[in-house]
């Protein structure tokens, strides 16, 4: 399933359902019969957030089912995200399968160094060319400033300490930083193991409080594409 039906799936579930029907037994059993107990596994997740030790979150994305073909981004915030890169180093925090880093490499083959991060990296698809960090994004191993352009997609609304995780990307970008999160509502049941929920753009603005002069903060397809201009001159 693609980035594009799962936003189309979402509408329907956050905007047209009720809240009384969304945070319900009925919604939690009909939910079961597609997805069995994980459901229910991830409310309780979510109830239990501040208290998770490292293991327990670690073990719930061992089992969490991957939902989209490759990656998490639609193909327009893919667009947009290829056509705001600047400089000659890029580094992609929550790299993933790694779908990502092959596009920029595809489509910027001039970059002089290409850099994807995850907390577990087995599942990026290794490439020429790309170096590979297994690194939380609370405590990023980089110097400041020492990327050009840092690419952090889908990765905020699952940290906990979500500010922490802000400040360390906006550390380690020299000119420009991208962030997409998913532009959502919080609802009991959800399937996704997400913590934090921007449903407005201005939602996210206040999370990465305080905004620079130069930024860009956009609604793609329901999905929330943020973009901010660093310290060095385009």
């Amino acid at each position: 399933m693609n980035r594009e039906t799962t936003n189309r799936i979402r509408f329907v579930l956050e905007d047209i359902l009720p809240p009384f029907v969304r945070d319900s037994g009925a919604f939690r059993w009909a939910a079961r019969r597609v997805w069995g107990d994980h459901i229910t596994h991830l409310a309780k997740f979510r109830e239990r957030a501040p208290f998770l030790s490292a293991e327990e979150y670690a073990e719930l994305y061992r089992k969490h089912p991957r939902v989209h073909e490759g990656t998490d981004n639609s193909a327009a915030c893919i667009s947009r995200i290829l056509g705001s890169i600047a400089g000659e180093s890029v580094c992609d925090i929550g790299c993933g399968t790694g779908s990502l880093l092959r596009s920029i490499q595809a489509t910027h083959p001039g970059l002089n160094r290409l850099t994807g991060v995850d907390f577990v990296i087995e599942d990026a698809s290794r490439l020429p060319g790309i170096e590979y960090v297994a690194a939380k994004v609370e405590n990023l191993p980089f110097a400041d400033a020492e990327f050009d352009t840092v690419i952090c997609t889908h990765v905020i609304e699952h940290i906990l300490d979500y500010r922490q995780a802000i400040a360390e990307l906006r550390r380690i970008a020299k000119r420009r930083l991208i962030i997409v999160v998913p532009r959502e509502r919080e609802y009991r049941y959800t399937f996704n193991p997400h913590f934090n929920f921007f449903p407005y753009t201005h939602s996210f603005l206040r999370a990465v409080h305080p905004v620079p002069p130069a930024f860009v903060c956009e609604d793609i397809g329901r999905d929330i594409f943020y973009s901010e201009k660093r310290g060095a001159a385009d």
